[in-house]
Formats: structure tokens, sequence, C-alpha cells
């Protein structure tokens, strides 16, 4: 079932018995609540604090991957919502223009949301695919290269170089 940002989510839909995760416990699972991508284009928008009580604690998961590209996404708030057993991957980097964000301004907004999950737990990537539709996005493959350079960058920045999830 699908629902909309701002629509309220059934308790039961969030808590419903996961048995191919649970099948799976070598297995990382995440979700991404995406807010549409297609050809450029977004198909919500709005903060996560509509959701974030419900789904963040209850989803059955260990990565939430959620979109902070731009300020249709609201603010940092909603991830104290976050329980200490999940990592949340930050979408950071726009896959929808040709807009290319800067080492330091990502690194910033990372900081920002730590405030709110400690860094440890954070992770950074793109806010969704390049291509969720046969039609792909008004991206060159050049400026996607860049982009998942970047993401590489500021990982390794924030980070390190080791491995840690």
């Amino acid at each position: 079932m699908l629902y909309a940002v701002g629509q309220a989510v059934p308790r039961h839909a969030a808590g419903k018995p996961y048995r191919v995760i649970d099948g799976h416990p070598r297995v990382t699972f995440a979700l991404h609540i995406c807010r549409g991508n297609d050809a450029s284009r977004y198909m919500a928008k709005g903060s996560y604090a509509a959701l974030a009580k419900e789904i963040f604690p209850r989803v059955h998961v260990q990565r939430l991957l959620l979109e902070y590209d731009d300020e249709r996404s609201g603010d940092f708030e909603p991830l104290r919502e976050v329980p200490e057993d999940k990592v949340v991957v930050l979408g950071l980097l726009t896959t929808k223009w040709h807009r290319e964000e800067t080492a330091s301004e990502v690194v910033d907004r990372i900081e920002e949301a730590s405030q709110y999950v400690p860094l440890e737990r954070l992770a950074v990537s793109t806010q969704c695919g390049f291509a969720s539709v046969a039609q792909g996005n008004a991206i060159s493959p050049e400026t996607q290269e860049r982009k998942l350079g970047l993401v590489a960058e500021v990982a390794r920045k924030v980070w390190g170089s080791s491995s840690r999830m």
C-alpha cells in the first residue's frame, strides 16, 4: 500500500510481519521513501514529520533512505524519531537537475542532520536514482558521474576511507 506524504498511516501498515526480512538475517534491508522521480519531476513534497512517528520506529529495516536534496523535504527534525538500530542514508544530492552541489555544502547538511542522529548512524547518497523511469531525468551522464564522485568524496571526508556499515 502506498501512502502520500501527510496522509495518516494506519498503525498496522508499518508493523506488519516481514517474513522475507526475518528469513534473511545476514542481508541488510532498506526503505527508500520516494517522492517521485519521473523525467526530472517530483510527485510529493513536505516534511517527514507526518510519517516519522509511525514509520521510522516500526518499519522492519536496517536503513532508511530519505530524500533531502532541497527545501521540499523539510528539515531534519523528524530524524529524532529514528530508533538507535537504524542508519539514515541522507539523499542530499539531487538526481533531477544539473545543479551541482559542493562538498562543503553536503558536509554542512550532514553536520546539521547529526544534531538528530549521531554521525556514526548517518550515510550520504543521491536522493534517488538517475533514471527511475525509461525516459530518465534531464541530467547528463557526465553530471551523474560527478555527483557519484562527490558522494564518495564526502563520505571519505566525513567518515574516512574504511567501511563501517
